[in-house]
């Protein structure tokens, strides 16, 4: 029986990334706003899974957050983590 997968988040869309490249900005300026959008969007999701508001996640919980995922990754594969690299 196949179980849906749910659908991976896009920390950056097709369209943003197009905005971006017209914005008169250089490339490393592009690259910054493409990485800021994502973390932003990055971020949310952490703030969501560990049950609390942007505003007072910690650093702390970042880093807890990634070795969660992590674990996820290598326990049960690439597809049951949030990120998928």
């Amino acid at each position: 029986m196949n179980e849906a997968q749910p659908s991976p988040i896009a920390f950056l869309s097709p369209e943003e990334s197009a905005e971006v490249d017209k914005a008169l900005l250089s490339s490393s300026e592009k690259f910054l706003t493409r990485l800021t959008i994502s973390s932003f969007r990055l971020l949310q999701t952490i703030a969501e899974q560990t049950g609390v508001s942007l505003d007072e996640l910690t650093h702390t919980q970042i880093v807890a957050w990634f070795e969660k995922d992590g674990k996820i990754r290598r326990e049960q594969g690439v597809d049951a983590a949030v990120l998928k690299w």
